[in-house]
C-alpha cells in the first residue's frame, strides 16, 4: 500500500510538503492545548465515573449509558469513550494536555492520508504537473480552516473526527491496496468508526458514487441505454458489501443506544425545512469563516413559506445540477464527487433527526473534505485553462499564485489562533456566544456561570434573568439561580429556584443533584439524601452525587449504606480514593476518613480543596490548610467557606491582619456567613490582647 501511496508522486518534495503541513497546522493550534472542557465535555467527561478507570473499556461497548452522566445523551459511542478513558489514564486525572493530545495527533494523520486521496482523485481524472499543488493547497485549506478548529478544541466533538478519520482510512484502503479491496478489510476501520459516531455509515454511498465516477467512468445521468445501466449496476454490486455492513453496524448501534437517549430537537419538520438555509450558511462559512459562534442564536423556520427556504431550496439544487453536469467530463469529476460529498456527510445532521440547535460548527467536519475537493479541483483547472492567457511568464504566474495562496492560508490559520483563544475557558468561549448570538438564552447563561465562578454575583444573575426571559422552562437556568441564590446567603430563593429546576427537568440527574447539595449544605440530611438517590437512580455515573451522598451518610453515621455506596462506586471505579476512604470508615465507624492529597489534585474541586484544609487544619498542619483553600480559591474565586477557613488559620498562626484581611473577604461575599464573623472577631481579640 505505502508503494502505491506514493505512485506518481515525488517522494522527496511529499514529504517536504507533509513536513511543512504538519508544522504548520502544529503552529496554529500551539495555543489550544490547555484550554478548558466545555458543552457536553462536563456530563460525558468531567461528571463521568466510568472514563476514570481504563479497566472499564470492556463496559463501554456493552452498555450505552456509560457515555454519559445525562440519561437524554446516552448514545452508544463507546470507542469515544475508550479514547477518552485511555486520555484519564496517560494524564493521570482530568490533564487537558492529553485529551487535546490525542485528538490533534489523529487531526493530522488524517490530514495526511488527506493528501493523498485528494491527489489521486485529481491524477486519475486529468494527469497534469499542477495536481501535487492543488492537492497540496487542498488539504492545508481544509486542515487550517477556521471552523474546524471547533471540533479540534471540542473535545466530546472527537466523535466527528474519529469517524470522519476512518471514513478517509476505509476509503483510502479500498482505493490503494487491491488487497484490502479484495478481502474487505478496508471495512474493520468502518466498524470503528462507527462506533465513535454512526454518521460514518455514509461511507457505503460515497464508496458508491467513487466507483461510478472514477472506476467504472460514468456520468450521474444520461440515456438509459444498457451499457449506462451497466455501469451503475457494476457500482453497486461492488459496493453492496459496505452497504450491507453498514446497515448492520448501524442497527448494531440502535440496538445499544439507550432508550432515554432524545434528539433534543421539538419538531422534525420544522428542523428539516430550516436546512437548507443553514447548507446555505456552511457553504458561504467555507469562504467567509468571519462570525464563527460555538452556539448559535438561529431558530427553526415554522413554515416552507420563508424566503429562506426557498432560496436554500435553490442553491442546493444549483449545486446539484452542477455536480450532475461536470460529471460528463472526466476531467471534472472531482467536481461532482467534491459536491456529492458534501451532500451524503450532511445527511445525519441535516436531514430527519431533529436536534436541539438547527447548525453546528463540528457538524461540517465531515462534509468540508468534500466541498474542498469539489472547489479546489474548480479554481485548480480555471488556473489552468488560462494560464497562457495571461501576459505574465510562467514563473511569474506562479509565483503570483503561490504568494496569494500563502497569504490566505496564512489568515486562516490567524482564524484559527484567534478560535483557540475563544475556547480557552468558559468564559472566553460565552462572551463570544453573547456577541455574536446575543439571543441565545444558553449562551447568556453560560457566561452568567462563568460569571458566578468569579464571585461577580450581580452580573451572573443580570445574565440569568435576561436568559429565563427566552427561555423559561429550562430547569438548568433554574438550577444556576438556585446555586447563585445559595452562594449570596438567600437560602429561601435558593430552594425555590432549586424546586423549579426540578419541575421543569424532573428526568435531569443535576436537577435533583444540586438541591440535594443544598439541603445537605443546610444539614437537612433525610431530604438531602433522598434528592441524591434519586439523581443517581436516573444517572449511576454522577460523581457529583455519589461524592455528596458518601459525605451525608458519614456525617449523619450511617455506616451500613455508606458501605454498600462505596462499594458500589468501587465496582466501577476500582481505584477511586475517595470511596476507599469513605470503604474504611464505615468499616472503623465513627473515623472521619482521611482525604487522600492525590486524589484531590487529580480530581480538583472546591469543596474537595475545601475538605482537605480542614483536615489540615484539625491536625494543626495551619500552612498546609491555607495552601489548600488558596487551590479552592483558584477554582472558586468567590469561596466564602475557604476565605473563612484562612481567617481561622492566620489566627493560629498568630498572623491577625492576614486573618482580618481574610475574614473581611469571606463577609463581603456572603455578609451572613456566620463563621467568618467569628474568625474575624477571634483574630481582632487576640490582635487587641497582644497590644495591651
Amino acid at each position: 500500500m505505502l508503494k502505491q501511496l506514493f505512485e506518481d508522486l515525488p517522494k522527496t518534495k511529499t514529504l517536504l510538503f507533509l513536513s511543512v503541513l504538519i508544522i504548520a497546522v502544529t503552529i496554529a493550534y500551539s495555543n489550544h492545548f490547555n484550554n478548558s472542557f466545555h458543552f457536553d465535555d462536563s456530563h460525558t467527561i468531567e461528571n463521568n465515573l466510568f472514563i476514570q478507570d481504563i479497566k472499564n473499556i470492556p463496559l463501554f461497548f456493552k452498555d450505552g449509558t456509560t457515555f454519559s452522566s445525562l440519561p437524554q445523551n446516552q448514545s452508544y459511542r463507546p470507542v469515544v469513550s475508550a479514547s477518552l478513558a485511555l486520555d484519564y489514564w496517560m494524564g493521570k486525572g482530568y490533564n487537558l494536555f492529553y485529551f487535546h493530545l490525542s485528538s490533534f495527533l489523529l487531526y493530522l494523520l488524517q490530514g495526511i492520508l488527506m493528501f493523498f486521496l485528494i491527489f489521486k482523485l485529481f491524477n486519475v481524472s486529468y494527469k497534469n504537473s499542477w495536481n501535487f499543488y492543488i492537492a497540496a493547497i487542498a488539504t492545508s485549506w481544509y486542515m487550517l480552516h477556521p471552523a474546524n478548529a471547533e471540533t479540534i478544541n471540542y473535545i466530546i466533538a472527537r466523535s466527528d473526527l474519529q469517524s470522519t478519520f476512518f471514513v478517509v482510512l476505509a476509503l483510502m484502503m479500498y482505493i490503494f491496496s487491491p488487497f484490502c479491496k479484495k478481502t474487505f478489510i478496508y471495512l474493520i476501520p468502518l466498524a470503528i468508526g462507527v462506533l465513535a459516531k454512526p454518521s460514518t455509515v455514509m461511507f457505503a454511498p460515497i464508496l458508491f458514487f467513487y466507483i461510478l465516477l472514477f472506476e467504472e467512468k460514468s456520468s450521474l445521468y444520461g440515456n438509459l441505454n444498457k451499457e449506462y445501466i451497466n455501469k451503475w449496476w457494476k457500482a453497486l454490486k461492488v459496493a453492496l458489501p459496505a452497504f450491507i455492513f453498514c446497515a448492520i453496524m448501524y442497527k448494531w448501534v440502535d440496538h445499544f443506544t439507550p432508550k432515554t437517549w432524545q434528539s433534543g430537537g421539538a419538531s422534525t419538520y420544522t428542523f428539516l425545512i430550516t436546512q437548507p438555509f443553514v447548507i446555505v450558511h456552511y457553504f458561504t462559512t467555507f469562504f467567509f469563516p468571519f462570525d464563527l459562534s460555538a452556539d448559535t442564536d438561529w431558530q427553526a423556520l415554522q413554515s416552507i413559506w420563508n424566503i429562506k427556504f426557498f432560496l436554500g431550496c435553490a442553491f442546493i439544487g444549483s449545486l446539484i445540477f452542477t455536480a450532475l453536469l461536470v460529471s460528463k467530463d472526466a476531467r471534472l469529476r472531482p467536481i461532482s464527487f467534491g459536491i456529492i460529498w458534501f451532500f451524503l456527510a450532511l445527511v445525519p445532521s441535516s436531514s430527519v433527526i431533529p436536534f436541539a440547535e438547527v447548525l453546528n460548527d463540528h457538524r461540517i467536519f465531515f462534509p468540508y473534505i468534500g466541498l474542498v475537493i469539489s472547489i479546489c479541483w474548480s479554481i485548480g483547472l480555471i488556473l489552468l485553462k488560462y494560464e497562457k492567457t495571461f501576459s505574465f511568464p510562467d514563473k511569474v504566474y506562479s509565483k503570483l499564485i503561490v504568494v496569494f495562496v500563502l497569504v490566505i492560508l496564512s489568515g486562516y490559520a490567524y482564524g484559527v489562533r484567534e478560535r483557540n483563544k475563544v475556547w480557552n475557558t468558559e468564559e472566553t468561549l460565552w462572551k463570544d456566544v453573547t456577541i455574536k448570538s446575543p439571543k441565545n438564552a444558553r449562551g447568556l447563561m453560560n457566561y452568567g456561570l462563568s460569571q458566578m465562578a468569579k464571585g461577580n454575583y450581580p452580573e451572573a444573575e443580570k445574565y440569568f434573568l435576561q436568559a429565563l426571559s427566552m427561555w423559561s422552562n429550562y430547569s438548568f437556568l433554574y438550577v444556576n439561580m438556585g446555586v447563585l441564590k445559595e452562594a449570596t446567603g438567600d437560602a429561601v430563593s435558593s430552594e425555590n429556584y432549586f424546586k423549579s429546576g426540578i419541575q421543569c427537568g424532573a428526568n435531569y440527574p443535576d436537577t435533583w443533584y444540586f438541591y440535594g447539595r443544598f439541603l445537605a449544605n443546610q444539614r437537612r440530611y433525610p431530604e438531602a439524601i433522598a434528592n441524591l438517590t434519586k439523581a443517581i437512580e436516573l444517572s449511576s455515573a454522577h460523581i457529583g452525587a455519589r461524592s455528596m451522598l458518601m459525605k451525608v451518610y458519614n456525617n449523619t453515621g450511617d455506616w451500613h449504606r455508606l458501605h454498600e455506596l462505596a462499594q458500589n462506586t468501587l465496582q466501577i471505579i476500582p481505584n477511586n480514593q475517595e470511596a476507599i476512604n469513605y470503604l474504611s470508615a464505615s468499616e472503623n465507624k465513627n473515623v472521619k476518613p482521611l482525604i487522600n492529597e492525590t486524589d484531590v489534585k487529580n480530581s480538583p474541586t472546591p469543596e474537595k480543596y475545601l475538605d482537605l484544609s480542614l483536615q489540615y487544619y484539625q491536625t494543626g498542619k495551619y500552612a498546609e490548610c491555607i495552601k489548600a483553600c488558596e487551590e479552592a480559591i483558584k477554582l472558586k474565586p468567590a469561596f466564602a467557606d475557604a476565605y473563612s477557613n484562612i481567617a481561622a488559620s492566620y489566627t493560629q498562626l498568630k498572623q491577625w491582619d492576614k486573618a482580618i484581611e481574610a475574614a473581611n473577604k469571606a463577609l463581603q461575599i456572603n455578609p451572613n456567613h456566620k463563621l467568618a464573623a467569628g474568625n474575624l472577631n477571634w483574630a481582632k481579640s487576640e490582635k487587641a490582647k497582644e497590644h495591651k
